[in-house]
């Protein structure tokens, strides 16, 4: 069994009402020099799978299907495992992906 987290956030210059709301409540709050907030989704999924590598690629093909817009949203794989977690993070629209470990 493998733990996988999918943080989905919406582009840059995607307009993000959401985001500009928490900022601007922040700012009214007190706190102050906070800027460019953007506000996403949290998905956690456990899948019955023992390669990491075939999770971040079923978790990917799940992103494309249903988790993440890729007109207007990006999207983070976190994989993790008996303490050990590796991040990649993939622009669902240029199919641009890094991966590196935490």
């Amino acid at each position: 069994m493998i733990s996988v987290r999918v943080l989905v956030t919406p582009k840059e210059g995607v307009l993000d009402p959401q985001g500009k709301a928490v900022e601007t409540a922040l700012a009214r709050l007190g706190f102050s020099g906070v800027s460019g907030v953007r506000q996403g989704k949290l998905i956690e999924l456990a899948l019955d799978e023992d390669d990491p590598a075939r999770a971040e690629s079923r978790a990917r093909e799940m992103c494309e299907a249903l988790l993440a817009n890729p007109v207007i949203e990006t999207y983070r794989i976190e994989i993790g495992r008996r303490g050990v977690q590796a991040r990649g993070e993939h622009d669902a629209a240029t199919g641009g992906r890094t991966h590196d470990s935490a």
